[in-house]
């Protein structure tokens, strides 16, 4: 923050966590800045688009890839207008975005409050405002009851540091042209990961089917989604190469893994604070977890020690010819996870079956070369891998100077007003 400057005089806000603001601000409630509208569509919500607050603020919903529950019928949805602020007054502890500033005109759920701003209250700085509020769940101490929620006419009662109608638009303005910029930055680090992570598959999809010599000779695998292999390598099922494990042990007292654990496409341990009761399929140190829900199927684990694997996880067991680390690579590979994809079955939760796994065809080197190979992918997905760490660490430095920019604007800790 230090290229901005501070106002040039404050003066005691009069409410104890705003501190200081500038001196020509003011304190007032938020009925002084907005009131709340409630107008329902009834019979013409065919007439409006659906929109959703979201983490990206209101958003239209798409009704043609609609995921989540929709009513049987939307008459007692409310019209959002565009600059009208829609609030989540309820599960504050729980809501990943407490507020959103429409930029359309649709209908939104009732359980959402609407408020429009009065005369000379620009919506844009409210929402900055409140954008900084959701930063640390500064609405906490003003709900009550069970699902933590808010009243409208108590929400309307809670005070907000107020610039002049002019500096509202100058500092909505500044952080509409900022925070553009740095959302710029962060879909080049979230395109850059994408990016990184194509290349992590094809780099094992490659190892695993065509191995470590360019200049070998090769063969037709006489599978489709093999193609060609080294000519020296076998073709085997997977159920002569990994044996499925079916012996199910009490989880008390055990490692357990479940597919909230597994990270997609990398494969590595994601600790949770989740806990799990009853009993499921043991595993030991060096046997592979598959998950077979999709969209869970790029969810591949190699054991390094012993435990439960908890869910809708195979446990497969590698034979002593099978490498451990070369299966859970051949199971990762991009091939492999389509093929299995496209076989699932059922509506609501697709799954995949054990006995189509089974009979799945693996590429199946020699011992040495598939130790070779799994210790050549080692290496080059761990540098891969620094470079997403990298990327994603950029994205919260981001993250975070998008939230202290937002916080001091609207709090005056910084003067933006002579920043065009």
């Amino acid at each position: 923050m230090s290229r901005y400057q501070p106002y040039p005089s404050y003066k005691p806000s009069g409410v104890q966590w705003f501190g200081d603001i500038p001196n020509n601000w003011q304190v007032l409630r938020n009925k002084m800045l907005f009131e709340q509208t409630k107008e329902v569509v009834g019979s013409r919500s065919d007439e409006y688009t659906l929109l959703s607050l979201s983490k990206k603020g209101v958003i239209v919903r798409d009704l043609e890839n609609a995921q989540g529950k929709f009513p049987a019928e939307f008459d007692t949805y409310q019209i959002v207008k565009p600059n009208d602020l829609v609030f989540c007054l309820f599960d504050i502890d729980e809501t990943p975005r407490t507020v959103g500033l429409s930029s359309n005109t649709g209908m939104i759920t009732g359980a959402y409050t609407v408020f429009k701003s009065k005369a000379n209250i620009d919506p844009g700085y409210v929402h900055y405002y409140y954008l900084h509020i959701d930063s640390f769940k500064g609405l906490k101490p003003f709900y009550s009851g069970l699902r933590k929620t808010i009243r409208p006419d108590a929400f309307l009662n809670i005070e907000m540091p107020c610039p002049s109608a002019k500096e509202q638009t100058a500092i909505a303005n500044f952080l509409d042209r900022e925070t553009a910029k740095i959302d710029t930055l962060i879909e080049k680090q979230l395109r850059l990961i994408e990016l990184l992570k194509e290349k992590r598959q094809a780099v094992i999809s490659h190892a695993v089917t065509r191995g470590l010599d360019p200049n070998v000779k090769m063969k037709d695998s006489g599978v489709e989604w093999l193609g060609e292999v080294p000519e020296h390598w076998g073709i085997k099922k997977l159920k002569y190469n990994l044996h499925l494990q079916t012996l199910k042990v009490t989880i008390d007292g055990h490692n357990v893994i479940a597919l909230e654990n597994i990270e997609s496409q990398s494969g590595k341990y994601v600790p949770t604070e989740s806990s799990y009761q009853g009993e499921d399929v043991e595993f030991k140190a060096g046997d592979i977890l598959f998950g077979k829900l999709r969209p869970y199927l790029a969810k591949v684990y190699r054991c390094n020690s012993n435990g439960v694997a908890f869910g809708d996880l195979l446990t497969y067991r590698p034979t002593d010819q099978f490498d451990s680390s070369f299966a859970f690579y051949s199971l990762l590979s991009e091939a492999f996870i389509r093929i299995v994809d496209s076989s699932t079955y059922g509506a609501k939760m697709p799954r995949a079956s054990s006995e189509f796994i089974n009979e799945m065809l693996l590429a199946t080197p020699p011992l040495l070369e598939q130790i070779a190979i799994a210790e050549h992918l080692d290496i080059q997905t761990a540098k891969i891998d620094t470079l997403i760490e990298k990327a994603n660490r950029a994205i919260e430095l981001l993250r975070e100077r998008r939230t202290a920019l937002i916080s001091a604007a609207v709090t005056g800790k910084i003067d933006v007003r002579g920043n065009r």
